[in-house]
C-alpha cells in the first residue's frame, strides 16, 4: 500500500474511528490514570519513516532507563522495522509489526497487534506520530493506562479525537529529537496541568548508536565495490531519489548527473555510486548511464539496509535529500550533505557533526510540518531548485578534501 493511500485511509477512516473511540472513552472507560502507580511497560507507536526512528533514540534510551530494556515495546509497519533492529535498543521480540498489503490485511494485522499488546499488558503508550489518527487509535486500543500524544487543542492540527491521558501541544521550535524525548518526560507531569511542561527541553545530542557489521556483510559489500576501487580510489555516494512519502523533497535528477560529472572531473581518484531502494534501481541505472564514465555505477537495490550501512562506512561523502539515508548514515563515519527544501534542518537534520545541511530558506519554506499532516499544496519545489549544483559541489569538495587531508596526516603520524 503506497503512502498516498495510507494518508487517505488515515483521514477518511481514522477520523470516525477516533471520534467513536473518544465517545466510548468518555462514556464507558473507567481506567484510572493514577500518577502514584509506577509504569512498568512502555510502548512506542511509530508506524512509518525509518529516519524518524533514528531521531527517537533519546526517547528510547529514556524509556529503557525508566523500566529496563526488556520492558520497552515498539509497534510499526513491517517495512519500517530494519533500522530499529540495527539500533538494537530493545529486544527483537518486543517489536510488533503491522503488515500493510492492502486495507483488509492492514486492519487485520493491526487488530492482532492490539490483541498482543493487551496480552503483554503495556501500561504506557507514547505516540510518536504527532497527529496521525491510526497511531492514536492504536495507543488507546493497546490498553495502556497512560497515553502520551499530541492534541489539536485549538484545531491548529488534524483532529484525532480525545484519546490521550497526557495531551501535549506540539512545539514547532524544538528539534525532533527533543520533541520525542519530552514525550517520555511528560509522564512525570500531572495530566490535568498539561500541556504546560515546566521543565527545560532536553539538549539536542548527537546519535550515540554506531553500526557494527558482521564479517559476512563486510565481505559482501567489499566484493560488490572492490572491482571499482582499485588503485586507491575513493567512493562518493549520491542518493538521487526521493520516496513517495514527500516527493517535494526531490532534487533534480539532472543536477545529480551534473554533480557527478563535476566531481569525476575534479578528482581522478574518485568513484561515484548512485544508491537507492530496490524500486529505484532502474532510475539509478539511467542516471549512472547518463554520467557516462567508467568511474560511475549504480548500486541501487543491490544491498540490504545493513549492507547499505557498510557501504556508507566505506565511502567518504553522501549527498542526499532529507530522507531515511540521511539519518541512517549517522550510524557510520561518513560525511553527509543533506538537501532541505519543504522541511527545515532546524527540526529534522540529524544531530551529528558529520551532517551538513544545505537549505535555501525561501519565504515559503518550510511548507511541510506537523500541523498540516506533512502535506503541502505546493506543486513546484522552488525551495529545492534554489539549491544549485555549484553549492552542493563546493560543499562536497570541502568535506572530501578535509577527510583526505586527515587520512594523510594519520598515515604520516
Amino acid at each position: 500500500m503506497n503512502v498516498a493511500t495510507m494518508r487517505l485511509i488515515d483521514r477518511w477512516l481514522g477520523v470516525p474511528v477516533c471520534a467513536l473511540l473518544s465517545i466510548w472513552r468518555r462514556l464507558f472507560d473507567r481506567r484510572r490514570s493514577d500518577r502514584d502507580h509506577c509504569p512498568s511497560r512502555i510502548l512506542f507507536v511509530k508506524l512509518a519513516e525509518q529516519g524518524s526512528t533514528v531521531l527517537a533514540q533519546g526517547a528510547l534510551h529514556a524509556a529503557v532507563e525508566r523500566v529496563g530494556r526488556e520492558n520497552v515495546y515498539f509497534v510499526l509497519f513491517r517495512e519500517n522495522r530494519p533500522i530499529l533492529d540495527v539500533l538494537d535498543l530493545i529486544p527483537a521480540a518486543n517489536v510488533i509489526e503491522i503488515r500493510t498489503e492492502g486495507l483488509a490485511q492492514t486492519i487485520l494485522s493491526a487488530l492482532r497487534a492490539v490483541r498482543k499488546l493487551r496480552t503483554i499488558g503495556v501500561d504506557v503508550a507514547i505516540d510518536l506520530e504527532f497527529f496521525a489518527r491510526a497511531s492514536a487509535a492504536l495507543s488507546y486500543l493497546s490498553g495502556a493506562r497512560w497515553r502520551v500524544g499530541y492534541h489539536a487543542f485549538g484545531a491548529e492540527a488534524s483532529y484525532r479525537g480525545d484519546l490521550m491521558t497526557h495531551r501535549l501541544s506540539f512545539n514547532p521550535y524544538l528539534h525532533t529529537t527533543q520533541t520525542f524525548e519530552m514525550m517520555v518526560d511528560a509522564l512525570d507531569s500531572d495530566p490535568a496541568e498539561l500541556p504546560t511542561l515546566g521543565t527545560a527541553a532536553p539538549p539536542v545530542s548527537a546519535s550515540p548508536a554506531q553500526f557494527y557489521p558482521t564479517a559476512a556483510e563486510l565481505e559482501a559489500v567489499h566484493n560488490l565495490v572492490r572491482p571499482h576501487l582499485d588503485q586507491g580510489r575513493r567512493l562518493i555516494l549520491l542518493n538521487a531519489n526521493a520516496s513517495d512519502l514527500i516527493p517535494l523533497r526531490k532534487w533534480s535528477s539532472a543536477r545529480y548527473v551534473e554533480l557527478a560529472r563535476l566531481l569525476l572531473a575534479r578528482y581522478p581518484d574518485v568513484v561515484i555510486a548512485f544508491t537507492g531502494a530496490p524500486g529505484e534501481h532502474t532510475g539509478a541505472e539511467v542516471l549512472a548511464a547518463q554520467v557516462n564514465s567508467p568511474r560511475c555505477l549504480s548500486l541501487a537495490g543491490k544491498t540490504t539496509l545493513r549492507e547499505l550501512l557498510v557501504l556508507f562506512g566505506l565511502a567518504e561523502v553522501l549527498v542526499t535529500n532529507d530522507s531515511g539515508p540521511a539519518h541512517f548514515a549517522t550510524l557510520t563515519p561518513i560525511d553527509v550533505v543533506v538537501l532541505f527544501g519543504p522541511e527545515t534542518p532546524k527540526l529534522f537534520a540529524a544531530p551529528s557533526p558529520r551532517t551538513h545541511p544545505l537549505w535555501a530558506g525561501l519565504a515559503c519554506s518550510p511548507c511541510i510540518n506537523a500541523f498540516n499532516n506533512r502535506s503541502s499544496p505546493c506543486t513546484n519545489n522552488v525551495c529545492m531548485q534554489a539549491i544549485t549544483v555549484a553549492q552542493v559541489f563546493a560543499e562536497v569538495c570541502r568535506h572530501y578534501e578535509s577527510r583526505r587531508t586527515d587520512k594523510a596526516l594519520q598515515r604520516s603520524a
